[in-house]
């Protein structure tokens, strides 16, 4: 059977897209064409009341990061608010989380998988 093999592109409207992207690239060193290393990608559906991500919004990116910590660093020396919840959100399971928000409101976790 014909499958889907991964995710070919994530697309979102943006009031200033040009700095959003340079905002990506800036801070996360994500680019236009963005070649990702082989690791896991989780797609789940959540029910329409879950409070996971905000209520007004459809969607929240997750980014895999190779090093949470050191991104957390970069984020706040660039005067971006990183929430943490370790107590909620580090588990040897699931593995390392953190989250931020772009300028334009879109909330996007951070996400360091648990070593193998």
């Amino acid at each position: 059977m014909a499958k889907a093999v991964g995710i070919g592109g994530v697309f979102f409207r943006a009031r200033d897209p040009a700095a959003l992207k340079a905002w990506y690239e800036t801070h996360l060193g994500i680019t236009g064409f963005w070649n990702q290393q082989a690791g896991p990608t989780v797609f789940a559906p959540f029910m329409s009341d879950s409070d996971y991500f905000p209520a007004d919004r459809q969607t929240m990116l997750n980014i895999r990061v190779d090093d949470l910590d050191g991104l957390i660093a970069q984020l706040t020396d660039a005067g971006i608010a990183v929430e943490t919840r370790p107590e909620e959100w580090d588990s040897a399971e699931t593995g390392r989380f953190g989250r931020i928000i772009d300028p334009e409101g879109n909330h996007i976790e951070l996400w360091q998988p648990p070593a193998t």
